[in-house]
Parts: C-alpha cells; sequence; structure tokens
C-alpha cells in the first residue's frame, strides 16, 4: 500500500502565551484562572472571531490559532493586545495579566484539526521572544503585511531561536501606550510617545556616510563621530545622545523628525566623510528635527595629518550653532591626546569598532589591537583606557577559562597614578579598578570625577550603577542607570541597563520588579547567564519553587559548571558580603547545587 501522503497548507500562525503564568497561579490560582476565562470570553475569542481565525489548541497558559491571512493575523494580534492594555487600565489588578504574541508565516503540517511543522515552532519561538505585552513576527509575516497595516516595527535583525537550525531576522510591533495597528485604510500610523525634551540644547549626531572608494575605511567614518560625540559630551550646557543609541540609525535612511522623536531631541547633525590618500573631506549639516529645517551647513577639506584640527572646527561650529549665547571662551578644546602617529589613532579606531561588536572574541581582538597602538605610542592615554575597557568585559563576557588580569591591573595603577582630566580615561580606569581589583571605593572616585567632568557620558553611568551594586548602595544604582536611558534610549546594550535594573531591586529586596527587569533584558539578549542568575535567585527568595527549578535548568544548558560555589567564588572579588548573599542564597533555594 502507498505510504498516505501528508496534507500540506501554507497558513499564518499565530502563538501566544501568558507572561509568568506559574508565578500568578502560585500567587492565586483560582483568581488567575477566572480572570484568564474572563478574558477569553470578553476579549480574546471575539477578536479571533472578526479576524477569521481558527483556535488549534489550548496550552493551559498558551492557545495556538491558524489564519488564512498574515494580515489578519497581525491586524488580530495587536488587537488583542490593545483591548488586554485598555482591560487593565480600568481594572484593579496588581498583577494584570499579560501576552507574549508571535507570528510566522510558513507551511504546515494537518493531522485532524492539529497543526506542525516549522512553521508552528518558529512562531512559538518568535513568541518567547517577544516583549510582555507585544507581538514579533518573522521576516517573511513582516514581508506579507507590510504596506497593508499601519504599523511601526522594530528591526530585531537575525535572531537564534531554540531547535531552530538557522537565525532567523524577526521583528518587533512598536505598541507602547499607541492605539493599534488596523487594516482599515486611511487611518494614521501609529507613533510611540516623543520623550520630553530636556532643558539645555539636545543634540544626536548620525553615523556619518562613508563616501571613501575603500569600504575598508567605515571605521574611519564612525571614529570621526565618535570623536565628535566625545568633544560635544564634555560641554556641560548641552544634552547629547550616546553613541550606541545613535547608531542603531546606521546604513537606515531616516526621518529626522522620527529621530528627534525617538531619542528626544531637538537637533540632529548628520554628514558624510572622504577619505582619499592623504586627503580628508567632511560634511555636515545640522537639521532642528521639530520642523525639519536646516540650521547650519559646512564642509571641511584638509591632510590627515590635520585630522584632529578638522574635528575641532567641526565641533566648534556646531555648538556655535546650537548655543549662540555660548561663545568661543567658553568652548574648550578639550579632546584626547592624538596617538604619536596616524597609524597608531588608526589601530585606536579599529579596536573602538570591535568593541561595540561586544562579543567576547571581538573584545579579546580589540584588546589585541590595542596593544599594537601602544606599542607604537604608550603615553597614548585614549587606547590605554579602552584597553583596559575591553580587557574588562572581556574577562566577564569569556566563555571557560578566563583571561590573567596581571597585565590590566598594572596598566590601571600606573595610568591612575597619573594626573589626568580625561573623563574617558577616568571613568574606564575606574572601572577596570572596581570590577577586576574588587576596589571599590578607589574605582566610584576615578568614575565620579569622570562624570563631573563629562556628565553626558552614558558609558560611565552604566560603569556608576554597577559599582553601586556591588557596594549594595541600590538606590544611587537605580538612580545612575535612570540616566543612562535616558542618555541612551535606543541603546543595542541596553540588556546591560536592564541587568542592572534586575541586580539593584534583588539586593533591595523586590523580588517582583527584579524578575520583570530580568525578562526584560533577556528579551533582548536571550541566553543572557547574569540575567538568568539574577532571575532564579529572585525565584529562589520568593520561594517559587517549581519556576526557580526550571530556570535552574535553563542555566545549567548554557552553563553546565555553574554551582552557588563556583558564582560565590567568581562575584566574592567585586560585591561586598551583603550583595553577595543575595544572589547565592537565592540561587540555593531556587535549587542550584551547591557543588
Amino acid at each position: 500500500m502507498a505510504e498516505e501522503r501528508l496534507q500540506r497548507r501554507l497558513a499564518a500562525i499565530l502563538s501566544a502565551d501568558v507572561v509568568g503564568y506559574s508565578r500568578l497561579m502560585g500567587i492565586d490560582e483560582a483568581g488567575t484562572l477566572a480572570r484568564l476565562k474572563a478574558l477569553r470570553r470578553e476579549l480574546i475569542d471575539p477578536t479571533i472571531a472578526v479576524y477569521a481565525g481558527r483556535i488549534v489548541k489550548l496550552m493551559g497558559d498558551g492557545v495556538l490559532i491558524e489564519f488564512g491571512s498574515a494580515v489578519d493575523a497581525v491586524a488580530c494580534a495587536i488587537e488583542i493586545q490593545k483591548r488586554v492594555r485598555e482591560h487593565d487600565a480600568g481594572g484593579s489588578e496588581a498583577d494584570p495579566i499579560r501576552f507574549r504574541i508571535g507570528i510566522n508565516v510558513g507551511d504546515v503540517i494537518i493531522d485532524d484539526n492539529d497543526i506542525f511543522g516549522d512553521g508552528v515552532n518558529i512562531a512559538a519561538r518568535l513568541e518567547g521572544i517577544a516583549e510582555p505585552g507585544g507581538v514579533c513576527m518573522s521576516d517573511d509575516a513582516y514581508r506579507q503585511v507590510r504596506g497593508k497595516i499601519e504599523m511601526a516595527c522594530d528591526d530585531m535583525g537575525p535572531q537564534a531561536l531554540k531547535n531552530i537550525a538557522e537565525p532567523m531576522r524577526a521583528w518587533r510591533v512598536k505598541l507602547g501606550d499607541q492605539s493599534a495597528a488596523t487594516a482599515q485604510p486611511g487611518l494614521p500610523a501609529s507613533q510611540a510617545p516623543a520623550l520630553a525634551l530636556p532643558e539645555k540644547p539636545s543634540i544626536a549626531v548620525l553615523p556619518f556616510q562613508n563616501m571613501s572608494a575603500d569600504p575598508e575605511q567605515e571605521y574611519f567614518a564612525d571614529g570621526m563621530v565618535e570623536d565628535i560625540i566625545t568633544a560635544l559630551s564634555r560641554f556641560k550646557s548641552l544634552f547629547v545622545i550616546a553613541r550606541n543609541s545613535s547608531f542603531t540609525y546606521k546604513g537606515k535612511a531616516v526621518d529626522i523628525k522620527q529621530v528627534g522623536r525617538e531619542l528626544g531631541v531637538r537637533y540632529v547633525l548628520e554628514g558624510s566623510v572622504r577619505k582619499a590618500g592623504g586627503k580628508v573631506r567632511i560634511t555636515g549639516q545640522l537639521i532642528d528635527s521639530d520642523t525639519g529645517s536646516h540650521l547650519w551647513a559646512d564642509r571641511f577639506d584638509g591632510s590627515l595629518d590635520d585630522v584632529f584640527e578638522l574635528q575641532d572646527q567641526v565641533t566648534t561650529s556646531v555648538v556655535s550653532a546650537i548655543a549662540p549665547k555660548i561663545t568661543q571662551a567658553e568652548i574648550e578644546r578639550a579632546r584626547r591626546k592624538p596617538a604619536g602617529s596616524l597609524d597608531g589613532y588608526d589601530l585606536y579606531l579599529r579596536a573602538l569598532a570591535l568593541s561595540h561588536q561586544f562579543t567576547p572574541e571581538s573584545l579579546g581582538e580589540a584588546v589585541a589591537v590595542l596593544r599594537k597602538a601602544l606599542a607604537i605610542d604608550s603615553s597614548y592615554a585614549p587606547a590605554a583606557a579602552l584597553l583596559l575597557f575591553c580587557f574588562s568585559w572581556w574577562h566577564s563576557e569569556a566563555r571557560g577559562e578566563r583571561p590573567q588580569t596581571d597585565e590590566a591591573l598594572r596598566l590601571a595603577r600606573r595610568m591612575m597614578a597619573n594626573t589626568t582630566d580625561d573623563p574617558d580615561v577616568l571613568w574606564m580606569v575606574g572601572w577596570c579598578l572596581a570590577y577586576l581589583a574588587g576596589e571599590t571605593a578607589a574605582g566610584t572616585n576615578l568614575i565620579e570625577r569622570g562624570l563631573a567632568l563629562n556628565p553626558n557620558c552614558a558609558q560611565a553611568w552604566l560603569a556608576s550603577g554597577y559599582v553601586n551594586c556591588f557596594a549594595c548602595r541600590n538606590d544611587a544604582a537605580i538612580e545612575a542607570l535612570e540616566r543612562v536611558t535616558r542618555l541612551s534610549p535606543l541603546d543595542p546594550l541596553g540588556h546591560l541597563v536592564k541587568f542592572g535594573f534586575a541586580l539593584a531591586h534583588l539586593q533591595s529586596g523586590r523580588y517582583k520588579q527584579a524578575i520583570e527587569w530580568a525578562d526584560r533584558a533577556l528579551i533582548q539578549k536571550p541566553g543572557f547567564i547574569n540575567a538568568m542568575v539574577v532571575r532564579t535567585a529572585a525565584c529562589g527568595h520568593l520561594d517559587l519553587r517549581e519556576e526557580g527549578r526550571e530556570w535552574v535548568g535553563r542555566m545549567c544548558e548554557i552553563a553546565p559548571q555553574l554551582t552557588v560555589g563556583s558564582i560565590r567564588d567568581f562575584l566574592s572579588g567585586f560585591f561586598v558580603p551583603d550583595a553577595l548573599a543575595y544572589q547565592v542564597d537565592g540561587l540555593a533555594k531556587a535549587g542550584l547545587p551547591e557543588e
């Protein structure tokens, strides 16, 4: 008898589940079930019917729905999230029910009334990386709905999804407090609420376009922009958006008004760099993000020998344009000491580009490049400070055996002994001493000196937040992390900020908030082991035994060598005992083995 042929069809699949279902059930099992039933009866099932969806199966805290159209699936998902938020706004629950939703378009296998296959699995994995109350869709689904639904989306880039062989590009629907997208024509697109403008002049410097014939010179254009951001940031009369948020727009066609809304700035600087032979041309234009009008434009030509003077010219012109009352005498030409040769500066820029990739491999490579730069000019403080920064995070992120710290600590102590007024050098040396040597007091002092010179440095505030966590000064840590969030609202390394919030709340005994912030960090960086540690410890303190055991299992899948003892040994090098106890005691309660 011939083998029975599988039935297949193309479908849009929606996978949804309840955020923190085990925790909600542990708090109030009967009440949670009653609330879920009411939401289904009053909101969810009627919305699914409107968009012609078919509920394939219910799975306790989740549901799988099939649609004949990607447009219907996405519009339904957004409408559900909108209506659930509106329902919560009128309720009094301390723990409102939130859903995560993932959507994929793909081939499915039909068996009775059930559906199977990669199309279904991908939808389920996308749901796992969606934000609480959010919608995440595959690139296939996004292409089907683009231009058909009025909505705004964030490109999440390639995502490594569990049990899916290849990384898959994903898109996050921007919901927030805005109205849901709709498939009905003629309605205005949703827009995220604009950040409030600071009291002082505010600016974002977008990545300059590399107009050089050699695409390998991209790092040079990026480095010029970073130097301009650094110089601008030293003027206390300005509010300057951090490099990491500005560079999220790299390679994209941007709407200046949208950039102003998303970053909360009045002015945007954009431009280009053309490098050919021994010559360089820098162009720039300053735009009012509110009106879209051009306030200033200029072009600077010179030789590579004058590249630092060119940077000063651009910086001075921009500052004068956005703050005409600032006199030239108030504009300090504080800049990094240039390397002894351009080759050394090029090496510094290459290392800077590597550091922003922020992987163990790129950080290790950056350390090697910076050693070469210092071999050319051992007195080049910015390169030495960046080496300490890259080495510290390389040590933190290392998989397996960590690099030896002797060389970095010798360099840090030598730099600490030399008086400097470079804010980046100060905070990077301070961070290295606090983290690698456990010298929290000395590290805090240097970081605070750096912030006094440059209060616009988001990374320095992040270092301050972490060092205050090490010392169990949790309120100060949260205040510093809030400054990071405002200065760099779109930071690709935002998972580090969210982890800092989670840690500070854990050490303050606010375990539910610690779980919420750890979850946010894990949404941005799935598998982030530090956030998993804090989340697991919070479960232990809340006596969420089942959930705690589940997270212990997840951690051990990624890092089988983890034990309470190994974590205690590592963290005791820089955490004070009171802070350390919150993590190790919670992990023990959650079921992580002692040895």
